[in-house]
Order: structure tokens, then C-alpha cells, then sequence
């Protein structure tokens, strides 16, 4: 899921010439809000690969799509407060780059993951299992998941459901607690 146009269009291009099948999601948020250069040139980003937006020592964060814009804000108030986050960027779904996650987390021994979408059955919980089963002799804190809430909910409620800085932050300090 492109968390920007740039993305979206090396996304959609690997999705094209793909020999599987590809859904390809982009949040509709991105036609209002996104603003950046976006190369003429043909180029494509791998299907699969996470990408590393900022490196950290203190905490892995993890998510994909729009919540990334929301991630960088809450890294730079937990840099406010001295801890250096890692930022990483899903982008794909299935398949997803377990693997630099999770080297990831063997460095930094904490995770936090958000998204959009529900607590219950989002595709965070897949990331949450898969690092627990991989990482847990790694792990100093519980993992932290920063999500929707399990409710229907209007447009105009939106800014209150979906995940902001500030629940992002204070996951990234409940998972610090355990450094102390």
C-alpha cells in the first residue's frame, strides 16, 4: 500500500508487469493530501521488500500506507524525548519483508506496529505473531499495536479512530518503560 505517489507509481508499475495476480489498495486520502515529485522515467519498486524511511536504535516502527506520514511525526517527538526510532515502511502486504523486520527488531528488542485498519483481524496482528514466533528470546518489551478501534464509524469521526501521533507515541513510551 503507497504511502506517497512516488510509491504508488513504482508500486503499481511492479504490480502491472507482475506474473501473479495483484491487488493493488491505494488510500483514497492520497488524491487530497499526498504532494511530492514524482519521476517521469519508467521505474518499479520490488513487491515484497519493506523499505527502512529512518534508521533507529531504540524501537522498531512498523507500518504502511498514509499511518507512515503519522509514524514520522511521532519518531520525531520520541527524538524529542531521546529515543531513535526505526522507521519501516511495508508496503506490500503478501508477500511482506519479514525479514527486515525482524532484523530490525533483533537490533533495536522493541515493536511497535500501526495501521488503519481494527485491532481485531488487521494485518498487524499477522506481523505481531510472525515477530513474536521469530524474535521472542530478542524481544525487552511487549509488542505494541496502534490501531483502529473494533467499531464502525462515520467520515466525520474519522480524526478520532484512526491512529494518530500521539497514540503512536505513547505506544513508543510504554515500550521504552521496559528500558528503565
Amino acid at each position: 500500500m503507497p504511502r506517497g505517489p512516488r510509491c504508488a507509481k513504482g508500486l503499481l508499475l511492479s504490480s502491472i508487469r507482475s506474473k501473479d495476480p495483484v491487488v493493488f489498495l491505494e488510500p483514497k486520502i492520497l488524491y487530497r493530501s499526498a504532494v511530492e515529485e514524482v519521476p517521469d522515467a519508467d521505474y518499479q519498486i520490488p513487491l515484497g521488500k519493506a523499505e527502512i524511511l529512518r534508521p533507529g536504535t531504540d524501537v522498531t516502527i512498523v507500518g504502511w500506507g498514509t499511518q507512515l506520514r503519522t509514524l514520522q511525526i511521532a519518531a520525531d517527538l520520541a527524538a524529542k524525548e531521546g529515543v531513535s526510532c526505526e522507521i519501516i515502511d511495508l508496503r506490500t502486504l503478501l508477500p511482506w519483508d519479514a525479514e527486515c523486520i525482524i532484523e530490525s527488531v533483533k537490533k533495536t528488542g522493541k515493536l511497535v506496529v500501526s495501521h488503519e485498519a481494527p485491532l481485531t483481524c488487521g494485518f498487524g496482528a499477522e506481523v505481531v505473531a510472525t515477530l513474536q514466533a521469530e524474535c521472542f528470546f530478542h524481544l525487552e518489551a511487549p509488542i505494541q499495536r496502534v490501531c483502529g478501534y473494533d467499531t464502525p464509524f462515520g467520515l466525520v469521526f474519522e480524526k478520532h479512530y484512526l491512529p494518530d501521533e500521539k497514540k503512536n507515541l505513547d505506544a513508543i513510551r510504554r515500550v521504552m518503560e521496559f528500558s528503565l
